[in-house]
């Protein structure tokens, strides 16, 4: 049993998929233990994407994380990581898969909709920083 982090950006809170990326998840058998609707702080934004510092697109990312309301969820459930990477589908959607959120849900990879975390170490990272309080499993 693992527990994964999962951003809604501020796209799809804006196109109103929060429901439909969130029945998704739950439709897999995964459950919902941490979810908040936040302005993210720069800050967190900043030390989330630290690994990217330096990189062309860094400020662009962080830019577009603070510019709207961000749905944070932590997700638990057997293989969670590997699962919801799955179905958030590749980073670009005009690769990703249908079936796959982006797949069906996105066409830029400016506005790709989530986050997911790349692996478990990076999951227990992300987690600490946008649920400090911790969640309720």
């Amino acid at each position: 049993m693992e527990t994964t982090l999962v951003l809604i950006k501020p796209g799809g809170v804006q196109r109103n998929l929060i429901g439909e990326i969130t029945r998704r998840i739950e439709a897999r058998n995964l459950k919902v233990v941490g979810l908040k609707l936040v302005n993210a702080k720069r800050e967190t934004v900043e030390e989330h994407y630290g690994e990217h510092r330096g990189k062309g697109f860094f400020e662009d990312v962080v830019n577009y994380l603070c510019s709207g309301p961000v749905v944070a969820m932590a997700v638990q459930g057997v293989n969670a990581t590997k699962a919801i990477r799955t179905m958030m589908g590749a980073t670009n959607p005009l690769e990703a898969t249908p079936g796959t959120v982006r797949g069906d849900l996105a066409l830029t990879i400016d506005d790709n909709l989530t986050h997911s975390s790349s692996d478990p170490e990076a999951a227990e990272r992300e987690l600490k920083l946008w649920f400090p309080e911790g969640t309720v499993a």
